[in-house]
């Protein structure tokens, strides 16, 4: 697999990364703990040297299985992680917390699940509006003094908010969701992460598995999917969205491809410092989504998408609205 460096950090990583939330949290019940074992090692021999996971995904859960998985390859894989979240009243995870001295506590509880000596990225989940980001920035910059961390991200936050950061404790990487159907970092993230030389790291590249194509306007979800709740998800607005599917389908066609792997590549295409984080729990689609990286769309090729995709917008939020509050715009 090719390699990139998130922005000027040097950080080099490979150019798609994992993303195993799904495996734990998210997609419904957890699955089985060896076979999750068995798909993160085979994504190493596939030559993947990223893997995303956080500390809420369970909770604790799915840092547990990346690290007992990612054991034997300690110091040949970048494993990054999350801090900002903690139970609330009723023990949900719903409740941001950043303040310094919980930052380090996880980080400390995150090195013991993960097997390592140091958290290769360490990330802030979710902007906490009640903690001002130099003081985040301030912790993380503690943690990396410690040698407990090695590089500091942002996930989900606004410009200004990346801006105050990088000012305290150079930011390596902004992890966001970024695919075909959601568009609107382009407007003011992408630029000012170039101008900062902050690498991108896009969530849900395939948009939480629509893009593939697998998802019928009939698909029924488990109550403990996201997807059952999203309202991009349902039935009506499914239905709406299928043209973004029909014309990766044209393209792949035209490359011998699937519409997930040119999902995939049209994001590799955007920039050089973009890595997306696919997630999956089988073996096969580890498969088909690294080999996006191998796929080469020509200026007629992105020509052609944007044609088509400038002129289209996705029905439906992204997040329920009691999810959305916690997203910093």
């Amino acid at each position: 697999m090719n390699q990139r460096k998130l922005g000027n950090s040097g950080l080099e990583v490979s150019s798609l990364g994992f993303g195993a939330m799904g495996m734990s949290f998210g997609y419904g019940p957890p699955k089985d703990k060896n076979e999750m074992i068995s798909v993160l090692r085979s994504a190493v021999e596939e030559g993947v040297t990223f893997f995303d996971t956080a500390e809420v995904y369970g909770p604790f859960l799915n840092e547990e299985l990346v690290g007992e998985a990612l054991a034997p390859f300690r110091g040949k894989v970048v494993i990054a992680t999350k801090f900002g979240f903690k139970p609330d009243a009723g023990g949900k995870w719903n409740d941001l917390d950043s303040r310094p001295e919980h930052i380090k506590e996880v980080a400390e509880a995150s090195l013991k699940r993960l097997k390592v000596d140091a958290i290769d990225l360490f990330y802030q989940h979710r902007v906490d509006p009640l903690v001002p980001i130099e003081d985040v920035a301030g912790a993380v910059k503690d943690l990396i003094k410690e040698g407990k961390v090695k590089h500091f991200g942002l996930s989900e936050a606004g410009v200004k908010t990346i801006r105050r950061a990088h000012s305290v404790q150079p930011v390596t990487a902004l992890q966001s969701e970024y695919s075909l159907w959601w568009r609107e970092p382009e407007e003011e993230i992408i630029p000012t992460l170039e101008e900062l030389g902050i690498g991108f790291v896009p969530f849900s590249p395939l948009g939480r598995g629509f893009l593939t194509g697998k998802i019928a306007t009939q698909t029924k979800f488990d109550g403990t999917d996201f997807r059952s709740i999203a309202p991009r998800f349902q039935s009506e607005n499914l239905k709406a969205n299928q043209v973004f599917v029909d014309l990766l389908e044209k393209v792949a066609k035209e490359k011998n491809a699937t519409p997930g792997q040119i999902a995939l590549a049209w994001l590799l295409a955007r920039k050089p410092w973009i890595v997306p984080i696919p997630g999956t729990t089988k073996k096969e689609r580890l498969t088909e989504n690294n080999q996006a990286d191998r796929i080469e769309l020509t200026k007629a090729d992105l020509q052609e998408i944007e044609t088509v995709a400038g002129k289209i917008k996705a029905q439906g939020e992204r997040y329920p609205e009691h999810l959305q509050k916690k997203i910093d715009r």
